[in-house]
């Protein structure tokens, strides 16, 4: 059997529009959509460079129907750059770009082959005896085990099966396409490229089923690396290696705050945090979620001043990097037991406060307030999985921070 390289992406997102950064800070929210398209070019380039044989995209190109054909022209443009350099392209559509979602058309170069999405599809690389064997969505939800289809291997050869699946569950990651490892092991195949899960992950080693994670992280719950990756057959042996490709990253300090913390040891904590991060920005604009936890006496006085401590934690942030954004600042003190007493001694707020957590008729009000809230925000923001950018339980969590600073009294 022939040696060979291939590249195996998925989740390229392509056209992103970063809801929840878009809310906060339309610059940085730019930024971050220019860092999917930037990562995948530098993917690219990655690719002609390595002079691999052939390139995989497990699914979800591009984010959803495109408002005009700038994204399309973008990725026809890459695509021929591989033409180029001789890389043949091997697509599968996905949840987000199935082919009941994509209306819009640009004509892609003959390097690009897509698989079909009523049925799997094979195709043969004779000089390189590989066969790759695959199938796409034709809606956005695909509830089927369609990994039991695929057709039975190539004898002697390298056989390759692309899919986009959540296996057998990835939280947050929907449902779709569920199978398990041992379905994937029943067709026989060498290698298996999977796509939809945004984490990399090897989830089996015989044969090696990869996760690759997506190219670009895209909110909060996407943090640190991202990439795609590069592998190589020798004598029919199996190996790879990440190559990291993303341009902005998301990142999270926790922060834990002491009772005796005064204002300006806060912010010290929080320069130690973000310069024990700065070293792994490699020169990447980062947005930061600082999470501050903890017992103190000031959670009433940084509750009822939100904004300004935002503003302090950032003023931190630059202190250290000029290129670590604050993305949230999120709260989760606690008073003093004895502050969160009334001076009556009858009402002890935080005890009420924490009889009520979880209770199903508050989340429910607060799903529909903030499906409310939702309708009225601008250019389709409120269509976005979180509107907010948060989760009902963070929004109730903030309620809640509040609440405790008006029972103390604060400012």
């Amino acid at each position: 059997m022939p040696s060979f390289s291939f590249i195996h992406a998925a989740d390229l997102h392509l056209g992103s529009p970063f809801q929840g950064l878009a809310l906060k800070d339309a610059a940085i929210a730019a930024v971050f959509v220019e860092a999917s398209r930037k990562a995948f070019s530098t993917l690219v380039g990655l690719a002609i460079e390595k002079a691999v044989d052939f390139f995989l995209i497990a699914g979800d190109v591009y984010d959803g129907d495109w408002k005009d054909n700038k994204i399309g022209l973008f990725f026809n443009r890459e695509m021929a750059r591989l033409e180029r350099a001789g890389i043949r392209v091997y697509l599968l559509r996905g949840n987000h770009d199935a082919a009941s979602v994509i209306t819009k058309t640009i004509t892609l170069p003959a390097n690009v082959h897509e698989f079909p999405t009523n049925k799997p599809g094979s195709v043969r690389l004779d000089g390189l005896q590989v066969a790759l064997h695959g199938q796409g969505f034709a809606e956005r939800s695909a509830n089927d085990n369609l990994a039991l289809a695929y057709p039975a291997p190539v004898s002697g050869w390298f056989n390759i099966g692309i899919l986009h699946t959540s296996l057998t569950g990835r939280e947050p990651h929907a449902p779709y396409a569920p199978c398990s490892v041992d379905d994937l092991r029943s067709r026989g195949y060498d290698y298996w490229a999977l796509g939809h899960v945004h984490d990399y992950e090897v989830v089996a080693n015989d044969p090696l089923v990869v996760f690759p994670g997506n190219l670009q992280g895209r909110s909060i719950r996407e943090r640190g690396a991202k990439g795609a990756v590069l592998v190589t057959v020798e004598e029919g042996r199996v190996s790879h290696e990440r190559l990291i490709v993303d341009e902005a990253r998301f990142a999270q300090a926790d922060i834990a705050v002491d009772p005796e913390d005064d204002q300006a040891a806060i912010l010290c904590r929080v320069e130690q945090a973000v310069q024990s991060l700065a070293g792994d920005m490699a020169g990447r604009m980062t947005a930061l979620r600082v999470r501050l936890s903890g017992i103190t006496p000031l959670q009433g006085a940084i509750a009822a001043n939100r904004q300004q401590w935002r503003d302090e934690v950032e003023a931190a942030c630059h202190r250290v990097h000029e290129d670590i954004w604050l993305e949230k600042l999120e709260l989760r003190l606690e008073p003093p037991v004895a502050s969160a007493v009334e001076a009556n001694g009858t009402l002890d707020l935080g005890q009420l406060l924490a009889e009520h957590a979880g209770d199903a008729d508050i989340v429910a009000e607060a799903e529909r307030l903030v499906g409310e809230i939702a309708m009225r925000l601008p250019s389709g923001l409120g269509a976005a999985e979180l509107p907010l950018d948060d989760t009902i339980e963070m929004l109730i969590e903030e309620a809640r921070q509040l609440l405790l600073a008006r029972g103390q009294g604060a400012d």
